[in-house]
């Protein structure tokens, strides 16, 4: 299961910019996530969980933004949703498409609560 090296990745990425007195904060980490990213987005949220559970970022949670696959065919110009590697365009019918979107995998945000002291 990779999904639990994505988790350790996407929690080195929130350590290296999240103060550490700020850790307790950590409400929310926003993440894209490709339909064809090679990530199972429940395996990462189940793997995220394990992984700060007992830590100050225990609060913290996975806010998993999806991101469908995206074809762009080459001949005609028509950008569709991609339902199957090697798909054709339905435009067209041409079998020159490139994929424009859906193997993202990327850390959008972090969100922090208020520091006590501003409450």
């Amino acid at each position: 299961m990779h999904e639990l090296g994505v988790a350790e990745g996407v929690l080195d990425i929130v350590r290296a910019h999240v103060p550490p007195g700020r850790a307790r904060d950590v409400r929310a980490v926003r993440v894209r996530i490709g339909d064809w990213s090679g990530v199972l987005a429940d395996s990462l949220e189940f793997c995220f969980g394990a992984i700060v559970a007992g830590t100050p970022f225990a609060s913290a949670a996975l806010d998993l933004e999806r991101v469908p696959a995206l074809g762009r065919c080459s001949t005609c110009g028509h950008e569709f949703e991609l339902d199957r590697p090697g798909a054709g365009c339905p435009m067209c019918l041409s079998a020159l498409v490139s994929m424009s979107g859906g193997r993202e995998l990327q850390v959008v945000s972090v969100e922090l609560d208020e520091p006590e002291a501003d409450r």
